[in-house]
Parts: C-alpha cells; sequence; structure tokens
C-alpha cells in the first residue's frame, strides 16, 4: 500500500459502488477524536495510503488539552514522557518549560504537531457524531452528525478517550442560578473572573484538587463541597533548564524504550523490596525519600506490596496521614481531608501543589456533602439543610462518566440495529479492549478493558495505535470488507478481566474504574488491570496468529 490516496472533501459523502456492484466507501477509516490518540493514528493511516477522515465535537486539537482549561490544569506525568516518540525532529526542536506542563503548554505542543504534520486538513471540526449505524447490506458505518451530515466509511476508530464524557451530580434547579457557573472538563476559552468573587467548587478528585488550589489564592471566599476525601500527593513541580533538557534530550533513545517496559508508562516502577523485609524505621525513611522526590515516585515507586498487601498499605496510608496532619493547621479539617474509606491507590492518586494549605486560608470553607449535602441549586448560590451559601460563580469539579461514557452517549447501532449501550447495560463486554461482538468495522483505542488510554496516555496508546493502523491497512490491502470480534474470544477475554480485577485491593473501594460514581449505574470493572508490556503483547500474538480472536469476511 505505497499509493497516497487523496481523501475527498469534508461534505455528506454517499457510498458508491465499484465495478463489480459492490458496495464501497468514500473514506477507508473514519475516526473520531482528534486527541492525542486519534491525532496519531490519522498520521499512521494517511502514511499508509488509507482514505482517512477525523470527526470532531471541538474546534481544534489536542482533545484533553483543548476541552479541560481551567485554573491549575496540569500533567502528573513528567511533560518529557507525555509526548510522541516517533517524530525526531520534534524531539530535538522542542523544550519542555516544566516538569510538569501546564494545559497552555501542553495546547501548543499539540497544535505544533498538527502544524508540522499537516493534520488539519484530514480533520472536521465541530462535528459531534450523533449516531454510529452498520449497514449490513453494504458493510459499511454511517456517521451521522447532530446538525443532519452523514459520512459513509468502511471502518470506524473511537477515540473518544477515557475521561470525556462529563459528570454532573444530581441537584436540580442548576438553570435558576443567576449567577456563572462551569463544568472543569468543559471550561470556556476565554478567562473566567475569580478575583474577589464568591466561588463555589463541587468536587475533590484529582481536578478539583487542581482547581481548588488556585481558587483559593484569588477567591473572595471559597466553599468546597467534598464528598469524598483523596489520598493526594505532592507533585513537586519546577521549571526546567537549559542544561536539564539537554540532559533530558540525550536520554530519549533510552527513555521511550523503557517507559514501554513499565506498568502504565510512567518513569517510576514499583519496589521489589518486600516492605516487611525491612525495618520499620528504615521503611519510614524510604517513604519520607519517596515523599520528597516530583511526581508519581510516591506511587508508584513504593514498595510493591503496597498494592496489594492491606497491612504494609495502612502503613503507608498512616505516613500520608501525618503528612496532612502536619500540613493543616485545623485538626478537625485535617481529619476530614484523610481518607478513611478506602485504601491508598486504591482510587487514582491526584497530584497536588499546596492543595491542604490552602485550608489553612482564613477564605476557604471546607463542607462535607455526607454531612451538609446541596438540596439545590438557587438563584444566588446552593442551598444546604444549614441554610443558603451565595455563590457568584459555581465550579462543578465531579468528572467524568470514565472509560464507557463518551461511547455510549452515541447512538451506536450494529447487527441488527443491537444498541451497543444496552449490550453493556450490566458492563462492558470487548475482545482485547479493541472491538466489541455484533459491532463489525467498529474499533476502540483507549475504551473499557484495553491499556489504550490507562496510564500515562501517549506512551500506553502508542503500540496500540501502530498496530491498529497495520491492522487496518492489512484490511484494506486484503479486501476485508467485515471483520468482528469472536463472541467466544469476547467471552474469555471479558471474563479474564473481570476476574483479575477482582482479586486486587482496587476491588475493595468505590472508584470510577468501577463506574461508582454514576448514580445508578451497575458496578462493573471497566479498566484493565494488567501491566503494558503484556497487553501489547497479546495485541502482537493475535497478528501473528493470523488475527485470532477476529472472524475476517472477505
Amino acid at each position: 500500500m505505497s499509493q497516497t490516496i487523496d481523501t475527498p472533501p469534508a461534505g455528506e459523502q454517499p457510498a458508491t459502488t465499484d465495478a463489480t456492484g459492490s458496495a464501497t466507501a468514500p473514506y477507508d477509516v473514519v475516526i473520531v477524536g482528534a486527541g492525542v490518540t486519534g491525532m496519531y493514528q490519522l498520521l499512521l493511516l494517511r502514511r499508509r495510503g488509507l482514505r482517512v477522515r477525523v470527526v470532531e465535537g471541538g474546534g481544534d486539537v489536542g482533545g484533553t488539552w483543548y476541552w479541560n482549561r481551567y485554573p491549575g490544569a496540569r500533567l502528573d506525568s513528567e511533560s518529557f514522557t507525555y509526548q510522541y516518540a516517533f517524530d525526531e525532529e520534534l524531539l530535538a526542536e522542542w523544550d519542555w518549560a516544566e516538569m510538569f506542563a501546564g494545559q497552555p503548554e501542553l495546547l501548543r505542543y499539540f497544535n505544533r504537531v498538527a502544524d508540522k504534520h499537516d493534520l488539519r486538513r484530514d480533520i472536521q471540526f465541530g462535528f459531534t457524531v450523533q449516531r454510529l449505524v452498520f449497514d449490513e447490506e453494504r458493510n459499511l458505518w454511517e456517521v451521522h452528525e447532530r446538525g443532519g451530515e452523514i459520512l459513509h466509511a468502511t471502518y470506524v476508530i473511537a477515540a473518544t478517550g477515557v475521561l470525556s464524557a462529563l459528570n454532573f451530580p444530581d441537584i436540580p434547579g442548576l438553570e435558576t442560578f443567576e449567577g456563572e457557573w462551569h463544568h472543569t472538563g468543559a471550561w470556556p476559552h476565554e478567562e473566567v473572573a475569580l478575583e474577589g468573587k464568591k466561588v463555589v467548587v463541587i468536587g475533590t478528585g484529582a481536578t478539583g484538587i487542581q482547581v481548588i488550589s488556585e481558587v483559593g489564592k484569588v477567591a473572595e471566599h471559597l466553599t468546597v463541597f467534598q464528598r469524598t476525601p483523596n489520598w493526594a500527593i505532592p507533585l513537586r513541580n519546577r521549571p526546567l533548564s537549559a542544561q536539564e533538557m539537554a540532559e533530558i534530550r540525550a536520554d530519549y533513545p533510552a527513555l521511550f524504550p523503557r517507559l514501554q517496559r513499565t506498568f502504565s508508562g510512567f518513569m517510576h516502577e514499583a519496589d521489589p523490596t518486600t516492605s516487611t523485609s525491612v525495618p520499620r524505621e528504615e521503611r519510614l525513611a524510604h517513604y519520607e525519600d519517596l515523599y520528597q522526590r516530583p511526581g508519581f515516585a510516591k506511587w508508584q515507586g513504593v514498595y510493591h506490596d503496597v498494592a496489594t498487601d492491606e497491612t504494609a498499605n495502612r502503613e503507608y496510608g498512616e505516613f500520608l496521614a501525618g503528612k496532612i496532619r502536619d500540613r493543616v493547621d485545623d485538626p478537625e479539617v485535617a481529619a476530614q481531608l484523610i481518607p478513611t474509606d478506602h485504601l491508598f491507590g486504591t482510587k487514582r492518586v491526584p497530584c497536588e501543589t499546596n492543595y491542604f494549605e490552602t485550608y489553612n486560608r482564613p477564605n476557604v470553607e471546607l463542607v462535607s456533602l455526607k454531612t451538609s449535602p446541596i438540596l439545590e441549586y438557587t438563584p444566588r448560590g446552593v442551598r444546604t439543610p444549614d441554610g443558603e451559601i451565595e455563590a457568584d460563580v459555581i465550579i462543578i469539579a465531579t468528572g467524568f462518566e470514565a472509560f464507557t461514557g463518551a461511547l455510549n452517549r452515541i447512538e451506536i447501532r450494529g447487527v441488527d440495529g443491537l444498541l451497543l449501550r444496552e449490550k453493556w447495560e450490566y458492563g462492558p463486554l470487548t475482545y482485547m479492549g479493541v472491538q466489541v461482538a455484533d459491532f463489525p468495522n467498529f474499533f476502540i483505542m483507549g475504551g473499557p478493558h484495553g491499556k489504550g488510554g490507562h496510564g500515562n496516555s501517549p506512551r500506553c496508546s502508542e503500540k496500540v495505535v501502530e498496530w491498529m493502523a497495520d491492522f487496518a491497512a492489512w484490511l484494506v490491502e486484503h479486501d476485508v470488507r467485515r471483520v468482528e470480534a469472536d463472541p467466544r474470544a469476547e467471552k474469555e477475554w471479558s471474563e479474564w478481566v473481570y476476574e483479575i480485577a477482582s482479586h486486587s485491593l482496587m476491588a475493595t473501594a468505590n472508584t470510577y474504574v468501577y463506574g461508582d460514581n454514576i448514580p445508578g449505574r451497575p458496578r462493573a470493572y471497566l479498566a484493565y488491570s494488567g501491566s503494558l508490556p503484556d497487553f501489547v503483547q497479546k495485541l502482537h500474538d493475535s497478528r501473528d496468529a493470523g488475527w485470532s480472536g477476529f472472524v475476517l469476511t472477505r
């Protein structure tokens, strides 16, 4: 497949027929989403000569970093690990300003990638997918835009992201609020004035922790509503000097293969030492050393049994609880900020900068949603059992419907009109996280039960996207009109994913990887608890065995 085929212009593209009268499509592939994964998938498919189109609901590239512009939005993976590894020229020229890049720098980076590789010519922005319908007679997908436009493609690849479907708390009356309100996951492009304002923030997850630290500095009064405290750890961000960047750049040839061998694409790996094999004083000294290091060293770099043994975990949790008590002046507030309902690492661990110190400010108040729930929004703010709290601005930092949310909110119909969200009513079923039985020619990058976006996103998606590009090119070259997950392979994979997850400490917590943050949703494991190298190997094993687990129709 060496010939490059120009993609047709945007607009409604009716399916056509070839010389034999068989149905064809103007696009080999339509990719849904122009974030980190979708951009790389586009480039690889284009290089392999496929006719490809990306549709994106936003106004530009960047995905997460296009939408999440709230104050404090920042990486908790080291910047230089969170970039594309394929472009040596860009690696040589791009200097990261900080150890952990903020949203503006990240968006500039992804715009630079799009400019350098002329990606926008194959991306249709402002295209919000409302329906995906599989035409069984012609083996084509109809891609329906909310405004009525329709594209046709032989294959569809969903690169919709793990955290992109906004979750709103079930609180009535938001439409009555006369002030300004924003969800952190859809922050406006223009600056939101918070200085001297009365601000309410709902949520203290990873996003809430970032935004609270910034808003507390400038608001006249900040009221934080917390449902569940989190085991947050210091980020310890700092600028990167020219000398440091030169040293980091010199290590790139070894860095990226090394990251590919880690459990989730991060720099830090678990200490192979069992915590109980060293004296307590030595353990505490080790925890103190980790605590002073940047980023996820305090999560990914602890003794390996902290993630598997409850006793070891509780000792480390008590060490971190002591740090919270040291940093928060009011003992009662400190107690509210120490988790008691879940073990360390059983939920995503947020990184923070002076988060706990924010509660030492006289203008900041912490309110527990368990003892003082928000009953309703009012024209002037929010009402709780204790009365009304006035607000000029309400910030909703309640996260996302993770892994399946973006797909479930699209009407995706496969064989016999089967609706994907109905098939997944009691939990997702997939084969290797990339395909679903009864949904032919439909692939998922970074969805449930796969490693594609679960961890350090570019590192976890890189090899999966490359595998997908090879598979798609092979399918087109061999005139495979229909490819679908074997139901038996899907059943075995899904049962295996659920089984290994049930034995981890994570199964003891209420967390978004089980869908527990969505009221009324059946509890089902949504992520993938295996390692990145093992997952990539399983993809390669399928390829080497002639795409085992997939049913191919030529």
